[in-house]
């Protein structure tokens, strides 16, 4: 039974969040943190240390920073399995398949809110029940 609404973030919002502190990603990441379970799975937790290993973010933000970023958030979110199953029955999946982990994440964890920074994933909105929002949407009305 859930207690609390549960949230995913896309990899995009978290770089948003990784790189610029006092953003709305991050902003949005923390008051997540403080009145929802976050979770994230393998797959989806893969993703971003991979993305925020590439050189380019070193222009905003050092890797050792990074890496603390992809820590503290491997500590404090819920990791949820994902079956193989789950992958291959998928219905309405994202223009952009690679996003379609985020999908197979909020269907199994039953999340309330995806939160993103990606048009393939916020044109789906709402998708099976689950809000698609963007970081400021989700700070205003969550």
């Amino acid at each position: 039974m859930k207690v609390l609404p549960r949230a995913i973030f896309d990899t995009s919002t978290l770089v948003g969040a990784a790189i610029r502190p006092h953003s709305v990603p991050n902003k949005a990441l923390l008051k997540a943190f403080s009145t929802c379970e976050v979770c994230a799975s393998t797959r989806t937790l893969e993703e971003l240390k991979s993305v925020l290993c590439r050189d380019k973010f070193a222009l905003y933000v050092s890797l050792e920073i990074r890496q603390e970023f992809v820590d503290s958030y491997v500590r404090r979110v819920h990791l949820i399995m994902v079956e193989h199953r789950v992958r291959r029955v998928l219905k309405d999946p994202c223009r952009d398949e690679k996003n379609d982990k985020f999908l197979e994440l909020a269907l199994v964890s039953e999340a309330d809110v995806l939160i993103s920074s990606d048009e393939d994933l916020l044109v789906l909105h709402p998708w099976q029940d689950i809000q698609i929002v963007t970081p400021a949407v989700f700070l205003g009305e969550w």
